[in-house]
């Protein structure tokens, strides 16, 4: 508030409202300077509540398309009848491969099959009193990215040497509701947290007027209208919210990079490559653009609310 009050005799242009604007914002940002500890706790604190949503974000993002990359990645397991013999798999295979809409297929006979589950299970000893093979042979089919699995399935199951036809997708259904309320919850903690931006910026911001009470007053006396008075406050609750979004940024990027080895080794027992993905560009823009608006927001309602009780005595 260091600017001439008395208005000039020309009219202003767009352009030396800008030098007004740009020379406001630089003088509240110097005072912010002048105070580095309480300026970086208070963007700090805005910082880790804007960073809690975000994350969620992220997290139902990467969740919703590892979604999709499992079901597009979905296999159909064919157990087929006892009767058909292991010559005969191949014919079925060739068979299965020529089908629209499968991509692979893979078999397992009945002696593979046998071998695999006697590994796996630990009842080794006590198969070999079985006088006969009881496991039939599988073919495992691969659809292509776009084919209709359910509806493929259905077809599949009406070949003649086919017993069954194995397609869990219960999994990928209860994957999908739970990206679903992820997303959900991203909207209302997203709002509940924004709500705590606005407080604590504006809680900062009353605090910065009753410690200015004398000079808003000096002021005022010499003509100062209020929204000469306001634009150095709303600028400092901008300030507040980049800042905030700044350090929101900083704070998942340093948590991915963090999380990022034990990601992988995790994703890498189940044969799937995984790692969360960071904040895009638009993304960034658009942390900035709310964080932003959010401390000018904050700024405003306080300001609005604490500015007209300082008047001259």
């Amino acid at each position: 508030m260091h600017e001439p009050t008395s208005r000039p005799t020309r009219r202003s242009g767009p352009r030396d409202w800008l030098k007004r604007q740009a020379r406001t914002a630089l003088a509240a940002l110097g005072r912010l300077a002048q105070a580095p500890l309480a300026t970086l706790t208070t963007s700090a604190v805005i910082g880790i509540t804007l960073a809690l949503p975000l994350a969620l974000h992220l997290f139902a993002n990467d969740l919703e398309r590892l979604g999709s990359d499992w079901n597009t990645g979905a296999s159909l397991s064919l157990f087929i009848d006892p009767s058909v013999p292991d010559e005969g798999l191949p014919i079925l295979r060739d068979r299965l491969l020529a089908m629209p809409g499968i991509d692979s297929v893979r078999t397992i006979t009945r002696d593979e099959a046998l071998a695999e589950f006697r590994q796996l299970s630990g009842f080794g000893e006590a198969l070999k009193m079985l006088p006969e093979n009881p496991l039939p042979a599988v073919l495992i089919a691969h659809p292509t990215h776009d084919a209709p699995v359910e509806q493929l399935a259905t077809h599949l199951r009406h070949l003649a040497e086919v017993d069954e036809v194995q397609l869990d997708l219960a999994w990928l259904d209860r994957l999908r509701a739970i990206s679903r309320l992820l997303e959900r919850g991203v909207w209302v903690l997203g709002a509940l947290l924004g709500l705590a931006v606005l407080l604590t910026i504006g809680n900062t911001i009353r605090l910065e007027i009753q410690n200015r009470g004398e000079e808003i007053r000096v002021s005022k006396l010499i003509g100062a209208t209020d929204a000469f008075i306001r634009r150095p406050f709303l600028y400092t609750g901008l300030w507040y919210g980049l800042f905030g979004g700044v350090i929101a940024w900083w704070l998942l990027t340093v948590s991915l990079i963090l999380i990022a080895d034990p990601l992988e080794q995790l994703a890498g027992l189940y044969e799937y490559k995984l790692r969360f993905s960071a904040l895009s560009l638009e993304e960034f823009g658009a942390l900035l653009g709310i964080s932003g608006l959010l401390g000018l927001l904050g700024a405003w309602l306080a300001v609005s609310r604490h500015l007209k009780e300082i008047e001259p005595g």
